[in-house]
């Protein structure tokens, strides 16, 4: 008999090429004509594929009594709800380091932007105001402090780029890791960093964990950057902090609010660069995530091992 899959967004035409050809699954669209509740009402799910937006949560799980797996096409897993996945027995998968290496991109891509002042500078030769060079402001990261909070995967191939650059780089961590890059305290960072740098995943020690008593410690000077999850900053306080050049900007891949409210000032002040979570969109990142889970949810399905890592909830499962 087939299994069903529930697919919440769209994936990588690639992945979906495999779905689509796959010959012992049914893929079911909730993105498409018929609504979630449509489908589940005439189809035993055993299967629940998304992405970031999609969510799973208890109340889906219980209209799924058959539900085997929940994936997503990507790494972070805030839109699922993973420990009353694992009370049920349901394996969560995920596509484990595979944007490490483009998050890193992205993350020096924003720090050189906004260090030296890009975007103005390009928006005001667009704008065909050639002049405007005898007003530049800006810096070059070479001899910079840069400090990580957050040593995953992707802290420390931005750490790898930097020192390259002739950063400084200095981090904060979980736990000391065997790296040529010194460990400092929170504090500490804080206070010493020319730039700082958020890896971090969200969690109730880390939410609000840049709040304004951390904004308090930073130079003026510094630039906060964070392509790891909104909610590790409050975002009222960074606001308060740049209108009142208590730090000297501020650059994001991720906000608290997704999508921000149209009002919202942080996307127009001069002194941020936001970018609208598209960090793993890159052509080369999501096919591969989308393809990764995807295999490994059919591999699930059909009895066979997956990749290693892949099961997020594995330990807990056994």
């Amino acid at each position: 008999m087939k299994k069903n899959i529930l697919l919440l967004e769209t994936v990588a035409k690639a992945a979906m090429d495999i779905l689509e050809n796959a010959g012992d699954v049914n893929v079911h669209e909730a993105f498409g004509i018929q609504s979630i509740d449509q489908i589940i009402a005439k189809n035993q799910i055993d299967a629940i594929i998304t992405r970031g937006k999609g969510q799973v949560n208890a109340q889906l799980m219980d209209a799924c009594p058959q539900l085997k797996i929940v994936a997503r096409c990507g790494v972070g897993l805030d839109n699922i709800e993973v420990n009353e996945a694992t009370k049920r027995g349901i394996k969560v998968v995920n596509a484990p380091n595979s944007n490490a290496a483009t998050m890193a991109e992205h993350t020096i891509s924003l720090m050189l932007m906004l260090q030296r002042n890009l975007f103005a500078a390009i928006q005001a030769t667009k704008a065909g105001n050639w002049k405007w060079r005898n007003e530049y402001e800006g810096d070059e990261i070479n001899g910079k402090t840069l400090g990580i909070l957050g040593l995953g995967n992707i802290g420390k191939k931005v750490a790898k780029i930097a020192k390259a650059m002739g950063m400084n780089v200095i981090y904060w961590s979980a736990k000391k890791e065997e790296v040529n890059y010194s460990y400092a305290e929170f504090d500490v960072l804080l206070k010493e960093s020319d730039i700082i740098s958020i890896h971090l995943p969200l969690t109730k020690g880390t939410e609000n964990l840049i709040d304004a008593k951390a904004l308090s410690k930073m130079k003026n000077t510094a630039l906060l950057i964070n392509t790891a999850r909104g909610k590790v900053i409050d975002q009222d306080a960074l606001l308060e902090a740049i209108e009142n050049n208590r730090i000297g900007g501020f650059a994001a891949d991720v906000l608290s609010l997704e999508p921000p409210e149209p009002n919202d000032k942080l996307l127009s002040h001069p002194r941020s660069l936001i970018t609208a979570h598209v960090g793993s969109l890159t052509a080369t990142t999501y096919t591969q995530m989308c393809v990764m889970t995807v295999d490994n949810t059919l591999a699930i399905l059909r009895g066979e091992k997956p990749s290693d890592n892949c099961i997020f909830n594995r330990k807990e499962l056994q």
